[in-house]
Parts: structure tokens; sequence; C-alpha cells
């Protein structure tokens, strides 16, 4: 019996010690809980404030916000010509920029019969490293410019290995992705600061989020497009200036029409024209986002992968869309 009692009082002991445990486990669990709900809130807005509410408010006015004229880079075709038809659909007279003379005479024809707006083109080849740039900025000295959308880019044919890359390829990577949208924003920037208003919309890739092998040199010019948007944001917001980073997953365009699967549109595969729909309705409000709220849950899902984890997935089906294109050469 003594036995019991001592077990007894040992056993409120212990339960009363641990009762002090227990309430601050309970405090940080519901402290945790609490930031978890707050998070998720302020989340939630985020993505109704720039998916939703913006669809249901109207359209902006962007030539009062920034101005009457937009140039578009790399916009005869995919998320160029389609961002140029949202900014048309809105009033903006649109400054086709690329390199085929007869596309370009093309696409302007049909925004300016369509939309009813002033169009006008530059025949230029980005890859073309300092060439082009003097006869673009001859071109754009008499006009204010309000937006400048660039979106020029280069792709891999197929995902490959670095290694397996062309010379030529890897500096029209620098020279299209990297530089273009440098000098471009050298040009217009200027007058957009003595105007004290103007909005920049940079191209770049959901492939930021993580290293992704077998796009290396791709990913990484997207990340740099990315880092020099926001960078750039901040040094010219209090001069009246909106620069937005946009962050797309894969779209089905023609840049990848390496894969059987990502170019025809499908759920979280869209065609470059509802993207663009959503994208713009972005402009103003986020300097960094994927666009698109199908992509946005993507972006932060994949946000919270590991590193590891996320290399691992993407070799092994980057590897699959790589043997399939091969296999259909």
């Amino acid at each position: 019996m003594a036995a019991v009692d001592r077990f007894y009082l040992l056993y409120q002991e212990i339960s009363r010690s641990c009762s002090f445990y227990i309430e601050a486990l309970a405090i940080v669990g519901a402290w945790y809980t609490a930031r978890k709900c707050i998070s998720l809130a302020i989340d939630t807005y985020g993505m109704l404030r720039l998916y939703v509410i913006p669809k249901l408010s109207g359209e902006i006015d962007l030539v009062r916000r920034y101005g009457k004229w937009a140039v578009v880079t790399g916009s005869t075709d995919g998320i160029g010509k389609a961002y140029a038809e949202e900014l048309a659909k809105r009033g903006v007279n649109i400054i086709l920029i690329s390199r085929n003379k007869e596309k370009l005479e093309a696409v302007s024809r049909i925004i300016s019969e369509t939309y009813q707006v002033e169009t006008d083109f530059i025949v230029a080849d980005f890859s073309k490293g300092r060439e082009p740039y003097p006869a673009i900025k001859e071109a754009l000295k008499d006009r204010d410019i309000g937006i400048l959308v660039n979106n020029v880019g280069v792709f891999y044919p197929y995902p490959d290995y670095f290694t397996n890359l062309s010379e030529d390829l890897l500096w029209d990577i620098i020279n299209v992705n990297i530089a273009s949208a440098n000098m471009m924003m050298h040009i217009v920037l200027p007058g957009m600061v003595k105007r004290r208003k103007g909005a920049i919309v940079n191209i770049s890739s959901a492939s930021i989020c993580r290293p992704t092998p077998m796009m290396t040199a791709y990913g990484a010019s997207k990340t740099y497009l990315d880092y020099f948007s926001r960078a750039l944001h901040h040094e010219y917001a209090s001069k009246g200036i909106f620069v937005q980073s946009l962050t797309p997953f894969f779209i089905a365009t023609k840049m990848v029409a390496c894969s059987s699967i990502l170019s025809k549109r499908s759920f979280f595969f869209p065609s470059a024209e509802e993207y663009a729909s959503h994208a713009i309705s972005t402009l103003g409000l986020s300097t960094r986002t994927s666009g698109y709220w199908k992509h946005a849950i993507k972006f932060t899902l994949c946000e919270h992968v590991p590193e590891w984890i996320w290399a691992r997935c993407g070799i092994y089906l980057l590897r699959i869309l790589r043997k399939e294109a091969l296999t259909c050469k």
C-alpha cells in the first residue's frame, strides 16, 4: 500500500510539473496557429486584390496613368503580341519591335484596324549586340513612351545540358534576354522620369523560384531580369515609375513547341491571350507577380519545396522533355 501511495504522490508531482509545460506549449501552438491564419488571410487578400478585384472593378485608364504610347519587344508572336493587343484594347498606341518586317507589318495592321489605335514598328534583331540600339533610340526620340514591355527572349530548342549548348545560343541568351532589357530601359526611362510617370514590364520566368537544371543559362538570365526589375523599381518609384517583373510558368506558345504537352492549352498552361488578359490587370498593383492566379498558386507551392527536391524532380521531367524533342527531330 505504501508503494501505491508513493506512486500516487509521484504522479501528482509529475502532473503539476507537466501542466506548466503543457500550458506553455498551448501558448506556442496558439501563437503559431494565429500567425498562420493571419498569413493565410493576407495571402488570400493579396490574391483577390491582384486577380479578382481588378476584373470586377473595371479597367484602369492606362493612357491617363502612364501615357499614350507603349513599346513592346518580341511582339509578333506569343506573349508579346497578346500583351500588345491587350494594351491596344485599352486605347494605348503601340510600337512593335521585332526582327521580322513582314510579321511586324501584319501585326501592326491588325492591331490598328481591330482596336482603332495608332501603331508603328521598328525592325531590330536584338541578337546583334549593340548594333540595333542607335536606330531604336532615333526612332523613339520624339515619342512620349508611357509603357515599355520587355518581352523579347530566347529559350532553348529543348531542355539540355549546359555543355551541349552552342556558343551562338549562349551569346543570344545574353544579348536578347539580358542586354535588350537594359538598353531599352536606358533609352525610354529618361523620358518617363522627365514626365514623372511610366511603367516598365519585364517578362521574367517562374524558373527564378528555384535553380532549374537543364535550363541553367536561361533560368539565370531570367533571374537577372527579376532582380534588376525589383531593384530598379525601388530606385525610380519616387519619380513616378512603376517597374514590374512578370514570372509566368509555361504558356502554350511556339517557345515550348518542343513538348506536345506544354504547347497545348490546358488548365495550368494558358494561351498567350488568356495569360496577357490577366497579367495586364496586375500592372500598377504588384511589382513581382506570376500574372495569372493559377500560376501564382504554383509559384507559392514551388517556393516552399526544398531545393534538392525541386532539382531532382526538375531534371527528371526535363530529361523526359529532352528525349521527346530529340525523338521528334
